[in-house]
């Protein structure tokens, strides 16, 4: 695989052979960022589960302290009274049946979906449109929920959801570039607590197998897997 000119430059700045701390790999990270825009940092993690057995699932939702730096849309299945309560706490579009047709149409300008526990039937229908786009709304997310003024917040406010892919692999954007080591590390760590947090009590041995950032369009630098999280940058 050919790259280009920046990236070689910068992935020069890495010691593929190394393993960094966190706070070292997000320096990194910003170091080596040379697109004109402001890149996404993003993380990789590989646990050591099988995906394929159901106790081994890992899967939930953080808001991080610093937001994800993207302007969230949150879409809300609701009704009545939990309707105009999403409304007021911001999000982009609300509706019941209607926005069920809609989506089922094609549109699909939204980041988050929200339901409240009796649209399920009507959001139901939509399970392989929002399905593999990983937009269904779901308990375990906290995206089915009564309180959908709550979860509106929580997207806008930089709520993200981890779960894993079939290579045991867990992806999540922690922020933007320009937000800093500080900001990053604080992310990172809120992610890196609850990930660990959820580990299923079916895991043996090693659970934190490997880990990296990378920004959008520069190449990844690997984290110590064995010390991440908020004890390990005390």
């Amino acid at each position: 695989m050919k790259h280009g000119k920046k990236f070689t430059e910068s992935a020069k700045l890495i010691d593929r052979a190394n393993l960094y701390t966190s706070e070292e790999a997000l320096d990194l990270v910003q170091k080596t960022a040379k697109a004109k825009f402001d890149e996404t940092v993003e993380v990789h993690v590989r646990l050591g589960v099988d995906s394929r057995h159901a106790d081994q699932q890992v899967r939930g939702a953080v808001v991080l302290p610093n937001g994800t730096g993207k302007d969230v849309r949150v879409a809300v299945f609701a009704k009545g009274d939990l309707a105009k309560a999403a409304e007021e706490a911001g999000a982009d579009i609300v509706g019941d049946a209607d926005l069920v047709q809609k989506i089922q149409g094609g549109w699909m300008e939204f980041d988050v979906a929200v339901a409240s526990p009796d649209m399920m039937g009507f959001v139901g229908r939509l399970g392989k449109v929002l399905g593999p786009r990983g937009l269904m709304p779901s308990p375990k997310a906290g995206t089915v929920t009564p309180n959908v003024a709550q979860a509106v917040k929580e997207a806008k406010a930089g709520k993200i959801e981890y779960r894993l892919d079939k290579t045991n692999i867990i992806h999540c954007p922690i922020g933007k570039v320009s937000f800093g080591t500080e900001k990053l590390l604080e992310n990172f760590n809120t992610l890196l607590d609850a990930i660990i947090k959820a580990k299923p009590e079916a895991a043996k041995g090693q659970y934190i197998k490997s880990c990296a950032v990378a920004s959008t369009m520069g190449p990844g630098v690997k984290i110590n897997p064995n010390a991440v999280g908020s004890e390990a940058s005390k």
